[in-house]
């Protein structure tokens, strides 16, 4: 099976034997080499000045040290580890693929110890440090990368990213997110198909719909961007309604900007607000608007070019 045997006599170890070298006698020994030696510093400086490759692959065998241990009246000790997965070898990509899916599986099996329920624990990536709280639910393709944090009753759905992110109790992320560097308050929801890029930072009850972007913002409790939407340099306030199709253009080819939403304000579907602006608290922005000032609180603004219709105007026909 590939590995150098430990030769013993009457239970001492007397050296180790690479497979291509041994004779069949010590091919039918089960007690392996797994590579790890620990020994004197000073002895072994003077053991590895005399390997040689004298063996069938023409190789120097850090191993052949047992045996010169033994020659020098050196006690061998042979230490049998409880676990093989602890010292299995990783010679090709296969056997790397086979190592790092039984690390997940450890680490899954500590987090279901725990009390965290895993759709399919063999289908679930952990690179780095994941904190459960209680009764959360992992779907499959699940990846956690870096220091991930998640409160109780904290519901993920399958193929998520989160990466360096704490989430609060009772949240649900739906399928397909992409979250790095974001934390949310407690009972938000969350997808499918939503970026929290870093610096999101969501309130309690918060909602983010599909396909909305939130980077370097907070949006406060209860507020809501449903649809299609990109949030950037922003502070939202509590019970916002963000309309879809809603851009907070934050760059102006230099420099990043901000924008502020009052608490209680509506934003119309298919809105830009230009940032630096400002929209008052309870004010209402209507759908379609480019707002580039500030609007007061309580009031609708609305910017709209006045609606034409061309009765003269006729479809081109095409060329035949």
């Amino acid at each position: 099976f590939g590995y150098g045997r430990i030769v013993r006599e009457n239970g001492v170890v007397m050296k180790s034997v690479e497979e291509k070298d041994a004779n069949d006698a010590e091919k039918s020994i089960n007690e392996i080499n797994t590579g790890v030696i620990c020994c004197s510093a000073d002895k072994l400086k003077t053991w590895l000045g005399n390997l040689n490759n004298d063996n069938s692959q023409g190789e120097y065998y850090l191993t052949d040290v047992v045996g010169m241990a033994v020659a020098d009246g050196i006690v061998v000790h042979g230490v049998i580890t409880d676990d093989q997965v602890e010292t299995m070898g990783i010679n090709d990509r296969r056997q790397l693929a086979e190592a790092e899916r039984a690390l997940q599986r450890r680490l899954v099996d500590e987090l279901m110890d725990q009390g965290v329920t895993f759709a399919d624990p063999d289908r679930v990536d952990i690179r780095g440090n994941l904190t459960c709280g209680k009764d959360v639910f992992i779907d499959v393709n699940a990846i956690f990368e870096g220091d991930v944090t998640l409160g109780d009753d904290v519901k993920v759905e399958s193929n998520n990213l989160i990466r360096d992110c704490q989430i609060g109790s009772g949240t649900v992320i739906h399928s397909n997110c992409h979250f790095e560097g974001a934390t949310t308050g407690n009972d938000c929801e969350i997808g499918p198909f939503a970026r929290l890029r870093p610096g999101a930072s969501l309130g309690n009850t918060v909602k983010i719909g599909n396909f909305v972007e939130v980077k370097k913002s907070t949006i406060a409790d209860g507020s809501k961007v449903n649809h299609l939407s990109y949030i950037g340099d922003a502070t939202v306030g509590r019970n916002v309604n963000v309309g879809a199709g809603t851009i907070a253009c934050n760059y102006d080819g230099m420099h990043k900007h901000q924008t502020i939403i009052g608490d209680g304000a509506f934003i119309g579907s298919g809105v830009e607000l230009v940032a630096p602006v400002e929209i008052g608290e309870g004010a209402t922005i209507g759908a379609g608007s480019t707002i580039s000032k500030p609007a007061p609180a309580g009031k609708l603004t609305l910017e709209r070019t006045k609606q034409v219709t061309v009765m003269s105007w006729k479809a081109p026909t095409r060329k035949k």
